[in-house]
């Protein structure tokens, strides 16, 4: 299987015609991995013909609710579709005290399956999951809220990393030094890049750049903000600086 991966939504805070909230779907070394899992994350699965039989893990950046308020349905779904497998959940403790509640009054004694959470540290760069094939490093990142990204990867092969909600922040280039394929958040244009420090996100521009001090291969932006209608002014002010630019389309597969 290629090593790829699916953008189930590319918007931010508040969902359009275009966009809906952050959920990617990363394909490596076979396995399956969801990053991210804001509202809808689970119908465009569905409508997308998408597998869950080998999701193994959810990893959640931070508890924004445009990045996490899709997984109650999500579980609630996989329960009503039998599945056995564990789901392994990886995000700030703060969600286990959030969802259980839910998972509870919801799902109860319904649950098909064993939710398991694992309390990470936004804070710190570190290794959060690790098997024969793949490791997982957190990637901390500057916002409103405790929020890292995640660097996936396949022991010897592909890396692919996911920088969710940030200032520009130059101090994360090494850890994504090389990597196969970098995700990272590009909430505003130029004409707005003055909101950046009030709400702690990224342009485009600053997108590219971080991409071209790392000497990454390939650069997915999104988290599109809905101010801004036009995506191709995106595109075309990341181009400006680093040339290999693609934006995060929704329903959009990227091999790397």
């Amino acid at each position: 299987m290629t090593d790829s991966v699916t953008i189930l939504g590319s918007g931010s805070a508040i969902p359009t015609f275009q966009n809906s909230p952050s959920g990617q779907l990363l394909t490596l070394n076979d396995k399956s991995f969801l990053i991210d899992c804001g509202e809808g994350v689970q119908l465009t699965m569905r409508q997308m013909g998408l597998k869950t039989a080998r999701l193994y893990s959810v990893f959640i950046s931070h508890l924004h609710g445009d990045h996490c308020f899709g997984l109650i349905g999500l579980i609630s779904t996989l329960s009503m579709m039998k599945r056995t497998q564990p789901l392994h959940i990886y995000a700030h403790a703060d969600l286990q005290k959030l969802l259980q509640p839910l998972l509870d009054y919801h799902c109860g004694d319904m649950l098909s399956f064993e939710v398991i959470f694992h309390a990470i540290n936004p804070r710190k760069q570190e290794i959060i999951f690790e098997d024969r094939n793949i490791t997982v490093e957190t990637i901390p990142l500057k916002h409103k809220v405790p929020t890292c990204g995640f660097l996936f990867t396949d022991k010897g092969q592909k890396r692919y990393a996911y920088v969710s909600d940030t200032m520009y922040s130059p101090k994360i280039v090494p850890q994504l030094s090389g990597v196969d394929m970098l995700y990272h958040e590009s909430t505003y244009t130029k004409e707005f890049e003055s909101r950046c420090k009030d709400t702690t996100h990224s342009t485009a521009q600053q997108a590219a750049q971080i991409a071209k001090e790392a000497e990454v291969k390939h650069l997915l932006i999104g988290h599109f903000s809905a101010r801004v209608d036009d995506h191709q002014v995106f595109l075309n002010e990341a181009l400006e600086v680093f040339a290999n630019t693609r934006l995060a389309e929704e329903r959009k597969t990227f091999e790397f």
